[in-house]
């Protein structure tokens, strides 16, 4: 059977972001004007672009998902009210302007007039709070948390939409754009269960590209949207998402101009150096900002052994994190000391309580908490799960064994394909230790609550709290923190919020990341804005 593809030719972060995200916006009435789009070079028109996905996305609406594949496509598809500038501040979206109250308890937007939904219906303010109390709030990984405060939208006409909240809920103002909140067309989700609705393989949005096609294991077609808002705009014809699995075969498709974009990380870390020395490519560590990226090991507290905290402290302190730096990451990473990267600045806290490497401290631990050797020279038994998304993570896995089994913990790695883990981890809880990356994000209220706040749990919602974690009082910092207005008071939580982390040590911190995308230089304007290869390519454009 002949497909689309068939017929294609191929060939330092600001203190606003964290802290002053809500107080700026509510000190200033931002206005866009109609039809505009943001401020970019002017390029040619057509051409498709021919970029590398993998694995398989499972949907292709980030709405219910935090999944970088799915956000990857869903992006440029979606919109949500806003986006955001490399100062972090909110750019007009499908909202031109937007006004918080006071008092913190209500936000109102101006909705974008003349926007079309890709099946020509109207986009009006019906689609935001649908959106937001129907979907996003229940559904999405992140939404439970950062709308837990929203009990209310009036819509008072077509083109305004007042979103009311029971506390005051300054995240909300940092999570509005396409790849955290996209808004969803209410005519096409109102009827049904919404995660099992055909738009979510076949999206319908109001963003510059529409859906065409998706051929599972092969290849994703998205094509201008020609009733799109922002006159002369996209410049492309069409996005081709080819899904190579490979790092090998992505590599050579990029050499070969296959493919012209990749990412994140999209070969082997060694071979960087390669491409960086290609003028043909640029290697892109931007584009990361507003989600920034770490990795861990989350603990399953379900498991008697691991409950007790001895154990998850000896755990840490015998993997060598400088070590797993360079060997897995090729010294793109640096040795994590908290949940809060070094990306953010002074709200991480300065001294946590920390688990430096110590071969000798962690038998120790081992031996307190009642486990010592046995003939076999073993302690006790343990099953190890990675997130197979990239191979690096399996090299990770391999090098956590390797420093586990030298203080006598058996390790036996599990692999498996992305549904099956996902099911295995957040769907049955049936593991032990995950090793896996996450997105700690700008505002950790969306980031990192989810792994810690014991009412984000819900079964089968991936990237949420899997280890059983149940603290009272971190859910007290947590949703605190949630509604702080003060950035000092907000800062101040967020730092208690890593020292009790670091205490009870739910998730294992082991690295800080920096991800990289590489991208032909006949490709211009993928960083136009910090979504980088998450954002909506409207700006993109090739040269000859």
């Amino acid at each position: 059977m002949t497909s689309e593809l068939d017929r294609l030719p191929f060939g330092p972060i600001s203190r606003r972001l964290f802290l002053g995200g809500a107080g700026a916006a509510a000190a200033t009435l931002f206005i866009g004007q109609n039809g505009k789009a943001f401020a970019a070079e002017t390029g040619q028109k057509g051409g498709t672009l021919t970029m590398a996905v993998w694995p398989d996305p499972t949907a292709l609406v980030c709405a219910f998902t935090s999944s970088d594949q799915v956000v990857l496509s869903s992006a440029k598809m979606t919109e949500g009210l806003v986006a955001y500038g490399y100062d972090f501040l909110p750019r007009p979206r499908l909202a031109t302007a937007w006004e918080p109250s006071a008092d913190g308890l209500s936000i109102k937007f101006t909705l974008r007039q003349g926007v079309k939904w890709h099946d020509g219906t109207d986009f009006t303010s019906a689609d935001v709070a649908f959106s937001f109390l129907n979907l996003l709030k229940p559904n999405h990984p992140r939404g439970r948390g950062t709308f837990a405060n929203l009990t209310a939208v009036d819509t008072p006409d077509a083109h305004t939409a007042i979103l009311r909240f029971s506390k005051p809920s300054p995240v909300v103002m940092n999570a509005l754009s396409g790849m955290e909140s996209p808004i969803l067309p209410k005519h096409i989700y109102e009827n049904g269960d919404p995660l099992r609705n055909p738009a979510n393989n076949a999206p319908i949005g109001t963003g510059p590209f529409k859906f065409v096609e998706w051929k599972r294991g092969s290849h994703i077609i998205l094509e201008r949207f020609d009733g799109y808002w922002a006159q002369e705009r996209p410049y492309l014809d069409r996005i081709v998402m080819r899904i190579i699995n490979d790092a090998g075969a992505r590599a050579a498709a990029l050499e070969t101009g296959e493919i012209l974009l990749a990412g994140p990380n999209p070969v082997p870390y060694s071979e960087l150096a390669r491409f960086r020395a290609n003028p043909k490519f640029d290697v892109e560590t931007r584009g990361e900002e507003l989600l920034q990226h770490a990795q861990a090991i989350e603990v399953n507290l379900r498991n008697p052994i691991l409950a007790k905290v001895e154990v998850r402290q000896a755990i840490l302190q015998a993997v060598n994190r400088e070590a797993m730096a360079r060997a897995v990451w090729y010294q793109s990473g640096r040795p994590a000391t908290s949940p809060i990267p070094y990306q953010a600045g002074d709200l991480r806290l300065a001294n946590p309580p920390a688990y430096p490497f110590d071969v000798k401290k962690a038998e120790a631990l081992l031996d307190a908490a009642g486990y010592p050797r046995g003939a076999d020279k073993m302690r006790f038994k343990l099953r190890l799960d990675w997130l197979p998304l990239g191979e690096a993570n399996l090299r990770a896995a391999e090098f956590i064994k390797q420093s586990l089994q030298r203080v006598g913990i058996d390790i036996t790695i599990r692999s498996s394909d992305l549904p099956t883990y996902l099911k295995t981890i957040y769907g049955d809880y049936d593991y032990d230790l995950n090793v896996f990356l996450y997105a700690p994000i700008f505002d950790p209220s969306m980031g990192l609550q989810r792994f810690y706040w014991s009412k984000a749990a819900k079964p089968g919602s991936p990237f949420v709290i899997a280890s059983g974690y149940s603290s009272p009082e971190m859910d007290k910092i947590l949703e605190s923190a949630s509604t702080e207005m003060d950035p000092a008071k907000r800062k101040a939580l967020f730092h208690d919020f890593q020292r009790l982390a670091m205490t009870d040590l739910p998730v294992l911190p082991l690295l800080d990341l920096d991800y990289t995308a590489i991208i032909s230089k006949r490709v211009h304007g993928v960083m136009d804005m910090p979504e980088g290869i998450r954002g909506s390519f409207e700006n993109v454009w090739l040269s000859a």
